[in-house]
């Protein structure tokens, strides 16, 4: 894939670069700001973008806001955001848009490499991932009035792992069941969370939006 990254730190975006590399894809471009982020992923195009949230000037959330710049213009901009601590609005605000092509992670989850390029893989691929940890806080909230809490123990896993971007197959192998099994439990995940079949709207996602409590 060609791929645009955008990292205050140059020795993290050479780094990322070289990973990126050897991993098969190609690095079309290196950005340090969110106001370069925007205008070069509007003109790239890229397959996918990797952004870190927190850019200057202030180093907040400078490219959360490019990114949602981004999708304003360009709505399905494949990005994967990575930060450095768990911000859970970061990954509803990300998510709002109600597409796919989206992925959260942790900036440690780089150094597994294998979840980092599946992660990239399944981001660019149309997919959406949420990194592990995010989604173990967000199933230990407790929330009141939280709508998973009508979800059994098995269909919550099966939420937990469509979360993180699993496919159904995967899902499937993971819980060594059939994927025809995954996806009933599927359609009685969307059913008991209100999602239904809208040709307009992405029901993974939008479970997962419930999940965060968008």
């Amino acid at each position: 894939m060609r791929v645009l990254i955008a990292d205050d730190s140059v020795l993290l975006r050479e780094g990322l670069a070289l990973i990126l590399a050897d991993g098969g894809h190609e690095v079309v471009g290196g950005v340090g700001t969110g106001d370069e982020l925007v205008s070069r992923c509007l003109s790239l195009r890229p397959d996918l973008t990797i952004s870190d949230i927190r850019m200057p000037p202030s180093h907040t959330d400078e490219g959360l806001r490019a990114c949602v710049r981004i999708r304003e213009t360009w709505a399905q901009a494949p990005i994967l955001l990575l930060s450095q601590y768990i911000v859970l609005s970061y990954a509803t605000e990300l998510l709002s848009s109600g597409s796919g092509s989206i992925g959260y992670l942790l900036k440690d989850r780089v150094s597994d490499l294998d979840s980092f390029f599946d992660a990239v893989e399944r981001v660019g691929g149309g997919g959406m991932v949420l990194d592990p940890e995010v989604v173990a806080q967000l199933m230990g909230r407790g929330r009141r009035d939280d709508p998973v809490a009508a979800l059994t123990p098995r269909e919550r896993e099966v939420l937990e792992l469509m979360a993180e971007g699993h496919t159904n197959a995967a899902i499937a192998r993971r819980l060594v069941v059939s994927e025809g099994a995954v996806e009933k439990h599927n359609q009685r995940i969307f059913a008991k969370l209100g999602l239904h079949a809208n040709g307009d709207v992405h029901r993974r996602v939008s479970a997962v939006l419930t999940l965060l409590g968008a």
